[in-house]
């Protein structure tokens, strides 16, 4: 009778080895995890947070904008948490920024690098750590996820139309930029060129700041001095604009010479609107802290479908004009929570 005994136990064994094989291939397959601890098309874990900061390039009002996007951005994305970090307008300050980020843990860092082609290194290092994207100006040859911003080039040619528009006739201009370093600055310089082209605008220099309100003004104020058959004076940073509006108020040539100015600081659109300011190319960075939220936001939860394949997506300018600026202050107020 043993042997019967020992057929029956093992014809068990059997079948429970068999129960369990079956009910092991009808349970699903984890998910594969990417090395940034999210799981791949998915949301966050239970309680797992992602800690994500927004680096802008300097202390301008445009980044005031940009900043209720990231708050809109955390409010309306589930787990994720938004430090905003001003630097004064160096490299070397967004060094400390990004170190300091990393140290505590960062998950996710999107930047507009100051000086992007000697940054390379400061964002591979932080991308070996972090999810990193660019917003504002790019640095293409580093290890950056995807670039979201503006089409600086395209903002440039629109400005050179714009300039063209107010001296029709031509003329001397003089442009003004915190530094030519910095891609967004580069590339909207080569688009007003490309525009101008063929016209009988003449651009005689372009002086730097170094992000410095005070030297900025100076650079206009001694324009004014030094060239005194100027026509035109474009500034490709946001608070260039009044600053040249401040020196030709003080020189008394308003309206003789005529300003091209980016972005919507106060001033600006004050400018625009008593018809100092010929008019200025506003982006839109609203949209820059909110996309790169959401964006990192996806990459972290192992999404990465909306990256496209030339990892930039662009967001539209627009010409604000005397016609069109009393609208759009009031859109502006609203999205910077004024009444």
């Amino acid at each position: 009778m043993q042997p019967v005994k020992a057929s029956r136990s093992l014809l068990s064994f059997a079948c429970a080895l068999l129960s369990v094989l079956i009910l092991s291939s009808c349970q699903p397959a984890a998910s594969p995890t990417n090395n940034t601890g999210g799981t791949n098309g998915g949301a966050n874990r239970a309680g797992e947070v992602h800690k994500l900061a927004f680096v802008p390039n300097n202390s301008s009002d445009f980044w005031v904008i940009a900043r209720k996007g990231t708050e809109k951005a955390e409010k309306e994305i589930p787990g994720i948490k938004v430090d905003f970090r001003i630097p004064d307008g160096t490299a070397a300050d967004q060094q400390r920024i990004i170190d300091d980020l990393l140290a505590k843990g960062i998950h996710g860092i999107a930047i507009s690098p100051v000086d992007p082609a000697n940054q390379t290194a400061m964002l591979d290092r932080a991308a070996a750590q972090a999810v990193v994207v660019t917003q504002d100006s790019d640095a293409p040859n580093s290890k950056r996820e995807v670039y979201i911003g503006t089409d600086n080039v395209a903002a440039g040619r629109q400005a050179g139309e714009l300039l063209k528009e107010a001296l029709p006739q031509g003329g001397k201009v003089m442009i003004f930029v915190g530094t030519l370093d910095a891609a967004n600055a580069q590339q909207r310089y080569q688009g007003l060129k490309e525009a101008i082209a063929g016209s009988n605008i003449q651009i005689l220099d372009v002086r730097t700041d170094n992000t410095e309100r005070v030297r900025a003004k100076a650079n206009a104020a001694d324009t004014l001095v030094n060239n005194p058959d100027i026509a035109g004076m474009v500034g490709l940073w946001s608070y260039n604009g009044p600053a040249i509006l401040s020196a030709v108020k003080e020189a008394n040539k308003v309206g003789k010479v005529k300003i091209i100015a980016f972005d919507e600081e106060d001033e600006t659109l004050a400018g625009i609107k008593e018809g100092a300011i010929f008019a200025t190319v506003v982006q839109q960075p609203f949209e820059f802290g909110y996309q790169s939220m959401a964006m990192m936001a996806k990459i972290l939860n192992g999404d990465r479908s909306g990256i496209p394949p030339g990892k930039q997506i662009f967001v539209p300018t627009l010409a604000v004009k005397k016609a069109d600026v009393e609208d759009f202050i009031k859109k502006i107020n609203t999205l910077r929570g004024r009444s």
